[in-house]
């Protein structure tokens, strides 16, 4: 079947500007002048007219985590409460309109403590206050820290003489718990608790499939495929149930049992889904005050964050990708484990380009390191968004000048260093329009501009979450712009975004999303 689109601005990214575009099947086939392309239509041809909207390439997640936005649809959101009490009225309401029994877990997310009126976070005891018979788990927006309720707590094992594991917290008062765990400690406990029926995460798949659709993303990222996993993608890729392409980054100390379990779709896709490389972590986060720095926090001259794999862990991890010629993703939010991350790489001692090691996040990447990043191959992946949803807090915890250089994209586009931009959802919404507001403007919620000096240009945003997307994927050959021979992976927008004023970016409208030729 032929498809051919006109009568609208063709953004390709190839330095082209053609007038129509054919598409045939999946796959791009001819672009030109419209009266060139229009000669190939036979009588089956579909003419779509664009009707003066904008075409481009669909955008392309670097990092997220896709099971994680669908299992977030399962739980009660906090998004967006101003209070403890807030936070306490959507639990009790969510355990009511869902009818949950007594003694079934309830899991909640998105609270941020630096967005309530107590600014800190809830304790154990406000949520046992209206779901005392629940065990409960509420996990904070950056993902890496949450508080569990006394009930949650006594299931789990964790009483005030539970050690807290290397590279995380278990907080207690005296000898008291809190209920508040981070990094290590709330990953560790919270995969313990009992996963949704494999049934209820594939309803939820297709929601979240759905959602990514609606803001033009065709290729999304599992950015830390566990164990517990493994049997919800199995029963996707033997279903054939995604039709957006999904790349995943497995747990590095189960890298063996994924592999062989998903042999077939290890660097390859099989029915959308394919195995990508590794996974590390190496840090928290900035805004949890546990993102790993070589200079204190503001605030606590002895306080630096912290991190969580050995320097030998991570040459380790660095040299097993390597040997075993795959991607490896590693977590660093803070400039020290961006540092122990390049230093890793550098102790390989061999050309470790070939396998396109990305650094993730990045939001303190030192720009000194700049040069080396470049020399080493390693791909920056900003989550530029921060600037707006948690600039203001890293002004508090790094002082000015270090929060200027959040997400140094400026810099790397200085000094040629190939970068892509992602929102790590669930974090927040996989918004690319968004985040390109973000890059561009580098706005914080109090309209302070944070970082002048590091902001890009729209072209270059446009391309950090699509033609740079698709190289951080090995796969420029096939994604990331118009081009012919390309899947025709495609948007279809209200506005040009190169034409719009910069503040209007973050308000262009998806009006038709295109996987492989077809609308999702």
């Amino acid at each position: 079947m032929k498809k051919i689109f006109y009568n609208g601005d063709i953004i390709t990214l190839e330095n082209t500007k053609p007038e129509a575009v054919l598409v045939q099947d999946k796959t791009i086939v001819k672009l030109g002048e419209k009266e060139e392309i229009f000669k190939l239509k036979d009588k089956e041809t579909e003419l779509i007219d664009l009707k003066e909207n904008t075409m481009m390439p669909a955008f392309i997640d670097s990092h997220s985590h896709f099971m994680a936005v669908a299992n977030n649809m399962l739980q009660a959101s906090l998004n967006n409460c101003v209070c403890i009490k807030e936070i306490q009225d959507k639990l009790y309401k969510f355990k009511s309109e869902n009818q949950i029994e007594d003694g079934k877990w309830i899991l909640a997310n998105g609270y941020d403590h630096n967005n309530l009126k107590e600014r800190r976070h809830i304790t154990k005891e406000e949520i046992d206050k209206v779901l005392p018979n629940n065990p409960t788990v509420i996990q904070h927006q950056s993902g890496h820290s949450g508080v569990i309720n006394s009930l949650g707590l006594k299931l789990l094992g964790i009483t005030s003489k539970t050690v807290s594991p290397e590279g995380g917290k278990i907080e207690k008062t005296g000898n008291e718990l809190t209920g508040y765990l981070e990094e290590n400690a709330f990953i560790q406990y919270l995969r313990k608790i009992p996963m949704p029926g494999i049934n209820e995460l594939i309803q939820a798949t297709k929601k979240a499939e759905k959602k990514y659709a609606s803001y033009g993303i065709t290729t999304v990222q599992e950015g830390y495929m566990t164990e517990e996993l493994m049997p919800v993608y199995k029963e996707l890729v033997s279903n054939k149930s995604l039709y957006i392409d999904v790349i995943a980054y497995i747990d590095v100390k189960i890298m063996d049992k994924i592999k062989s379990e998903f042999i077939a779709n290890v660097k390859k896709y099989k029915n959308n889904f394919k195995i990508g490389g590794i996974k590390i972590f190496l840090d928290g986060s900035p805004q949890s005050r546990t993102a790993w720095m070589k200079t204190s926090y503001v605030d606590d001259k002895n306080y630096y964050g912290y991190g969580t794999m050995k320097d030998s862990e991570v040459n380790e991890a660095v040299q097993l990708a390597y040997n075993e010629n795959l991607q490896i993703l590693a977590h660093c939010n803070g400039d020290r484990a961006a540092e122990q991350y390049i230093k890793a790489i550098k102790n390989v001692q061999r050309d470790v380009s070939k396998i396109r090691p990305v650094l993730i996040h990045g939001q303190l990447l030192g720009i000194d390191e700049l040069e080396e990043v470049k020399r080493l191959g390693i791909i920056p992946s900003f989550f530029i968004a921060q600037t707006y949803y948690w600039g203001d807090v890293h002004i508090k915890n790094f002082g000015r000048d270090r929060a200027n250089k959040i997400s140094p994209a400026g810099s790397c586009k200085g000094k040629g260093v190939l970068f892509t931009l992602h929102q790590d959802s669930p974090v927040i919404e996989p918004n690319m329009f968004e985040t390109i507001w973000c890059a561009v403007n580098r706005i914080t919620k109090e309209g302070k501009v944070l970082g002048e000096e590091e902001r890009v240009n729209v072209l270059d945003a446009i391309k950090a979450v699509t033609i740079n997307a698709a190289y951080q994927y090995f796969e420029e050959n096939t994604k990331g712009s118009i081009k012919e021979g390309k899947i025709a992976d495609l948007i279809i927008l209200d506005k040009n975004p190169l034409k719009v004023d910069l503040q209007e970016l973050k308000n262009i409208k998806i009006l038709q999303t295109i996987k492989s030729g077809e609308i999702i």
